[in-house]
């Protein structure tokens, strides 16, 4: 009875092998709010890869004078999924993995501060929880880069 209902949810997983899905939504980050939408890659029961495109505006004080700065993120994530190794149910997805990625950042010509265009690598880690059998709501941690901070979103299994 075990065998055939770990058979189930393994067949249930929320990515399934070889299964595309789409997320968006908004974040709040040192650098600003970012909005965001990236896709997911199946690569394996337990294992996901994708890519994003965030964007987010920033003012920073410098030199007695206001700055505006927008900054574009290009990233590449992959994850391990925990729903077989942890017998969770199907409708619950609980992730950790690594991103990494070139943030493109756009200054005003005089301002001289820190937040110049950079590759970064961070950690994430997130769950999301399905309410329909294709749709869902995310909630990401991330740290290690310029992305650090948090996310909200929603995803949708195609």
């Amino acid at each position: 009875m075990g065998l055939f209902l770990c058979s189930i949810l393994s067949a249930q997983n929320p990515l399934k092998k070889e299964q595309y899905q789409i997320n968006a939504g908004v974040g709040l980050s040192s650098w600003g709010s970012p909005i965001y939408a990236g896709i997911d890659y199946g690569v394996h029961t337990d294992i996901s890869a994708g890519g994003e495109i965030s964007f987010r505006t920033d003012s920073d004080h410098w030199d007695g004078k206001n700055y505006s700065q927008s900054i574009v993120a290009l990233t590449g994530n992959a994850n391990y999924h925990f729903n077989n190794l942890m017998e969770i149910t199907p409708e619950w997805d609980f992730y950790a993995g690594l991103h990494a990625g070139f943030f493109l950042v756009s200054s005003p010509e005089k301002y001289h501060g820190d937040r110049v265009s950079q590759i970064g690598v961070g950690l994430q880690v997130g769950g999301r929880y399905y309410f329909t059998d294709k749709a869902a709501i995310n909630l990401e941690f991330l740290g290690g880069s310029a992305l650090a901070g948090t996310k909200l979103g929603i995803s949708i299994k195609l």
